[in-house]
């Protein structure tokens, strides 16, 4: 019996009917970039010194090359040489970090040092400028009060100054 259909053992090709996509949202900048991260990085906002700084710091990168001495070989195991290369290499090491400490507290304490000084400066120069706004006063205070007496003081005073003159006159001859 035949009823048109495929036989046991056949495969029959039916065109199946063409499904709509639905609407999907839009993909993540991850997606779209080619980036597999989960969180994109952004570039910070520098202010100009910290641009600088990276500018520096790239071209330090960029420029000073990058030394290994005395590497251990790819073979497995090491040889009985090679402990004292490693205790070498440690000991070079751990001077490299003690000059960087100590570089490190020689600048710390040389801005301390210049800090106090500042401060020390400014309470320094206050206090002359407080003593110098008083000397000021009391000479002011003197002339108002040479000024003052000027009706029959004033008589006194010339001849005070003509005693000064005679002073300098026999100094001249």
């Amino acid at each position: 019996m035949s009823t048109g259909g495929a036989k046991d053992g056949e495969l029959q090709v039916v065109a199946a009917p063409e499904k709509t996509k639905p609407a999907l949202p839009p993909l993540p900048l991850a997606a779209r970039t080619g980036s597999t991260a989960l969180v994109e990085y952004t570039a910070p906002v520098l202010k100009e010194e910290e641009e600088d700084l990276e500018v520096k710091l790239r071209r330090i990168l960029e420029n000073v090359p990058v030394r290994v001495s005395n590497t251990s070989g790819s073979s497995a195991g090491s040889g009985s040489g090679d402990f004292h290369q490693y205790r070498q290499m440690r000991r070079r090491e751990q001077d490299r970090l003690a000059r960087m400490d100590a570089d490190y507290q020689r600048r710390k304490e040389l801005a301390e040092f210049n800090m106090r000084r500042e401060e020390r400066m400014k309470a320094a120069e206050e206090q002359t400028e407080k003593k110098r706004l008083k000397r000021q006063k009391k000479k002011q205070r003197k002339k108002e009060k040479k000024m003052k007496p000027n009706a029959g003081g004033e008589e006194c005073r010339r001849e005070d100054d003509d005693d000064s003159d005679d002073d300098g006159d026999e100094t001249g001859n």
